[in-house]
């Protein structure tokens, strides 16, 4: 796929970005071990990971400039609260730390870009 023309557009490609996102978020949370910790943990994340992306793809069919706004606010917020409960797995699965902190940077970087067209949004 690395010879597709387009395989570089699909990193600024919103929709296809955080629905991958939340597919990665669904098979780390497959790998994670189960125990009385990671149970409500994982619960957490699988929801704000999928999250992100069931939203955005609610602000790209918004009703309204305001409703864009709210929609595009939810994305912000859900991708920054994978960060936390990515943080909660370094400290309870420390032996996936390589894992977690690539989904802590996607998460990261998805909350700044959602930050950006916020702030934008009059």
């Amino acid at each position: 796929m690395s010879n597709d023309p387009s395989s570089n557009d699909k990193k600024y490609d919103l929709e296809e970005r955080t629905a991958k996102f939340g597919e990665d978020i669904v098979k780390y949370c497959n790998d994670l071990p189960r125990n009385d910790i990671t149970r409500p943990l994982i619960n957490q994340l699988v929801k704000c990971g999928t999250a992100v992306g069931a939203n955005y793809c609610e602000a790209d069919d918004a009703e309204s400039k305001a409703d864009f706004k709210h929609k595009i606010g939810l994305c912000k917020k859900e991708s920054r609260e994978c960060n936390h409960f990515l943080r909660m797995f370094l400290v309870a699965v420390p032996e996936m730390k390589e894992r977690t902190q690539k989904l802590w940077t996607e998460a990261k970087e998805l909350n700044l870009i959602f930050n950006s067209i916020y702030k934008k949004l009059k």
